[in-house]
């Protein structure tokens, strides 16, 4: 492999909706090292800004890591521009504490839209131990639906939920949870990852049955060093960071509504970084 591709090279490029793609890249070291929970930290070129990703899976025999972003701001969309064959200037981790995972009993996973590509790592470790992994993967419609057969194979309960009701369970992964909690499902554990108020209504619910909740705090991540502050969060009265302490935490001692009101304070930059890359492709295209 090291005399066929370069470092950091992009093997492969899957769109998976028309906003979200999934990469392998070749990092072998990373991809030898990496564990359930832990991240990336990349950069296109000189020029862009640093990105943490989560890493969703690796393969030590290809020495591929497999990265699953949104476009949704400038930085992944600059990813997204890129194909195969092509480098990313930096792919550096394996970054964050990995994830404390049981040896035995009952887990319920929970994955909400893009969390979905965060949690299946963490599924996938569960049952290659034998443990028994309910999945629930939440998706607001059908058409954004990805990785549903791959799921299928690190769980042996997968239930995908839509808020439109337009595939599988139609209602929200709470609603879901609660279902099989009430059906008789004995939760040692349940681990919820997505967007943040998700992860909160999770461990409102699972605080009401007593079941011990970890939510990774990936989602606020910004320099993924510690250094920028960014990723700040109150943790049973204490100060934490989600980059350097976590990413994840107790999801029954974590300050949700003070996160919520922090990622507010990004808006106006992300919009900024927007403006200017709008502005660099239009120069571009006159060019």
């Amino acid at each position: 492999m090291n005399d066929l591709y370069n470092k950091n090279q992009i093997l492969k490029k899957t769109p998976l909706t028309p906003q979200v793609d999934q990469m392998d890249i070749y990092a072998p070291a990373i991809a030898k090292a990496a564990k359930p929970g832990q991240f990336i930290i990349f950069r296109t070129n000189e020029k862009g800004e640093r990105i943490p990703l989560t890493i969703a899976d690796t393969d030590p025999n290809t020495g591929s890591v497999t990265i699953v972003f949104q476009k949704i701001g400038a930085g992944t969309m600059a990813l997204g521009d890129l194909n195969e064959g092509d480098c990313l200037l930096d792919f550096a981790g394996p970054l964050g504490v990995p994830s404390e995972l049981p040896e035995a009993g009952r887990v319920a996973v929970i994955g909400g839209g893009l969390g979905c590509a965060i949690a299946y790592p963490q599924a996938k470790a569960l049952n290659q131990r034998g443990v028994s992994v309910d999945l629930i993967a939440g998706f607001r419609t059908k058409e954004i639906i990805f990785w549903e057969d791959r799921m299928k194979n690190v769980c042996e309960n997968l239930m995908i939920t839509t808020d439109d009701g337009s595939y599988g369970f139609n209602g929200f992964v709470t609603q879901a949870l609660e279902e099989n909690i009430k059906n008789g499902a004995d939760y040692a554990l349940v681990i919820a990852i997505g967007p943040v108020p998700m992860m909160k209504a999770v461990s409102a619910l699972t605080k009401q049955y007593g079941i011990k909740t970890i939510v990774s705090m990936n989602t606020i991540m910004i320099d993924g060093t510690g250094m920028c502050g960014g990723c700040r969060l109150t943790v049973g009265g204490q100060t934490k960071f989600a980059c350097v302490d976590g990413p994840d935490f107790d999801g029954h001692l974590v300050d949700f509504d003070e996160v919520i009101r922090r990622n507010r304070n990004y808006t106006d930059n992300e919009k900024a970084a927007m403006r200017r890359r709008e502005e660099h492709c239009r120069l571009l295209a006159e060019k």
